[in-house]
């Protein structure tokens, strides 16, 4: 099913965000980030997902009895309130193909729900895969009167009603013009989107700013602007608020602007920032031209680092942290590059220690690397190495494990890891968190149980517009039984995002071990939850997020990352002998510290 897959991918991308479970009261603060002070006693709710889970040898239509009686009877001790949790239920069983269980559970959420416009598009997914076309037309008209924004509703309907048009995809629009008067309408939509959507829009920018900004981009639209180009300019305007978790997107399963670049577009070399070098470290098929290792100063007669600040201002990261916006030129490079030159043709580059300016072949393949490939010891997300002596290193590279999905196997893991760090008499832990783009609270608090030493709150708020329950992480928690005693060395990068800052930032306050790295890419102030516009006109897509949540450690201040107590960087000779500079240093300090 064509539509299937991208709405795959928005359930991803809202279970990549700061927090699933997305809530508004407080049960408890702290003023200090070891204090804690009562505020009103809660009752956190259960999960019904997970009740029902727990049934699953029951017929569906059981299932859906047994909702009901436990509404009936135990209403206080469920949380009937989360049409999220309850919707990400339905599709576990859409996504492998159960229609006999999914469309009954969709018909639960639309009773339960009935001013839930995402309800009655769940269930016209649910009849467009049954092939019933009758059915998810009659659905998703009314998902789209109730949400006249419910552009994959609106796109949907079309299919259904004229089959043989085929709508741009995103690699066709790249070159498609507009008109001017829909991309200056598309940029006031944009902008009052961003501000009525996202709770904390202004946070790192004056209104009068961010008005300024909009006004500026008008000014360079003109009856030639591409799409392409006009994505890159609403990229600036979504960077410039300083989320983390709103970005733009676009339709047919790509993620951005970037995706749409013809190949022989993109820059034809990899490279790679360090300590504000551009080094080649790849030349691809340039090979006998440049080497690696070689510096460029300049690109297309723009220098390296005046270019590096056009794409920081177009780069997405919280609070606008230097290092994420690094980090994200270091995969992305090869796109942003040929954005901010405005699309060249052809790339001219000027080496140090070498005359002249060098012409590059077009690519032939689009370059990039995700991983650094000197950090990557982990292959998994999770792993354990005991190494010589009484140290353990424990790569945690993803929160990204829900109550209601997977969580028991970040739990399992964890379990399984400190019985062998106790067993073996681990003095020394160095936990991994680079590359730990966030995820749920729930594996954050679990970890977090096993480093306190005292009671403590995960949260001091949890909001979300229309919420009336309570979070996982307002309540008190305990240090486990086993907990490590030991010392504890924390690693850090520009890559950790969302829950990680949440995480890290108590690491930070409650000084639960020697942090190592370069400025974390997040903080313990988190805005995350996902809504999902279009610009009328253009059809640019973006997500926006629309709640907050904030650690305990709310005296960090919010406009710049979790600090590491050791700053260290990678060198280009580390980089390319694949040392792993920030894990050799804790290695010395753990020497030292003996």
């Amino acid at each position: 099913m064509k539509y299937k897959p991208y709405k795959y991918t928005i359930y991803l991308i809202m279970l990549s965000c700061c927090l699933l479970y997305a809530c508004g009261n407080q049960t408890f603060s702290s003023t200090s980030g070891s204090q804690l002070q009562v505020k009103e006693v809660q009752i956190i709710k259960k999960s019904i997902v997970a009740k029902l889970k727990e049934n699953a040898q029951l017929p569906i239509e059981e299932r859906i009895t047994l909702y009901h009686q436990l509404k009936k009877e135990n209403f206080e001790m469920y949380d009937f309130g989360n049409e999220t949790e309850l919707t990400l239920y339905g599709y576990s069983f859409l996504w492998e193909n159960n229609l006999k269980e999914a469309i009954p559970i969709f018909g639960l959420i639309i009773a339960e729900f009935p001013n839930s416009a995402n309800a009655y598009d769940s269930m016209g997914e649910a009849y467009l895969q049954a092939k019933d076309s009758t059915k998810a037309l009659q659905f998703y008209a009314k998902s789209l009167q109730m949400n006249p924004d419910n552009f994959f509703a609106e796109d949907v309907i079309q299919k259904i009603k004229f089959p043989n048009i085929k709508p741009l995809t995103a690699k066709e629009k790249f070159s498609k013009v507009y008109n001017r008067k829909g991309y200056l309408a598309d940029l006031d939509q944009l902008s009052q989107k961003l501000l009525t959507v996202h709770p904390h829009a202004l946070k790192f920018i004056s209104k009068d700013q961010f008005l300024k900004n909009i006004e500026n981009k008008k000014s360079l639209i003109t009856d030639k602007t591409t799409y392409a180009e006009f994505a890159w300019h609403c990229n600036a305007i979504i960077a410039s608020i300083g989320c983390s978790h709103t970005a733009s997107s676009t339709m047919q399963n790509d993620y951005n602007e970037f995706s749409i670049l013809p190949i022989e577009n993109s820059f034809p070399m990899q490279v790679r920032l360090i300590n504000k070098q551009l080094f080649v470290v790849n030349p691809m098929n340039n090979a006998d031209k440049v080497k690696v290792k070689d510096e460029i100063l300049s690109i297309n007669g723009i220098e390296a680092l005046k270019l590096l600040s056009i794409v920081y201002d177009h780069t997405v990261s919280q609070a606008n942290i230097r290092t994420a916006k690094i980090q994200q030129f270091n995969t992305f490079f090869a796109a942003q590059i040929p954005y901010a030159l405005g699309l060249p043709k052809t790339f001219e580059i000027v080496v140090k220690e070498k005359n002249g300016s060098i012409q590059l072949r077009k690519a032939t393949k689009m370059a990039t690397e995700l991983y650094n490939p000197s950090i990557n010891s982990c292959n998994n997300d999770l792993c354990l190495e005991i190494v010589e002596g009484n140290t353990a290193v424990l790569t945690i590279a993803s929160f990204n494990y829900y109550e209601w999905n997977n969580y028991t196997v970040f739990k399992s893991f964890l379990d399984s890891s400190m019985k062998v760090i106790n067993n073996n008499g681990i003095k020394n832990l160095i936990i991994d968190v680079r590359y730990n783009g966030g995820g749920s609270q729930h594996p954050s608090i679990y970890l977090l149980q096993h480093l306190m030493d005292k009671p403590f709150v995960y949260y001091s708020k949890a909001e979300s517009e229309g919420k009336t329950d309570i979070s996982y992480g307002v309540e008190i928690f305990n240090p486990v039984e086993n907990r490590f005693k030991g010392k504890v060395f924390f690693l850090i990068d520009g890559n950790g995002h969302s829950t990680t800052g949440h995480f890290m930032s108590l690491v930070k306050v409650h000084n639960l071990g020697t942090i190592v790295g370069e400025e974390l890419g997040s903080n313990q102030f988190c805005t995350a939850g996902l809504t999902m516009f279009r610009l009328r006109n253009t059809k640019f897509v973006v997500c926006s997020a629309n709640n907050t949540h904030v650690s305990t450690a709310t005296k960090l201040p919010d406009n710049v990352g979790i600090l590491p107590d050791y700053f260290v960087t990678q060198s280009i000779d580390d980089y390319l002998n694949k040392v792993d500079a920030v894990k050799q240093y804790a290695f010395k300090l753990i020497v030292k510290k003996h």
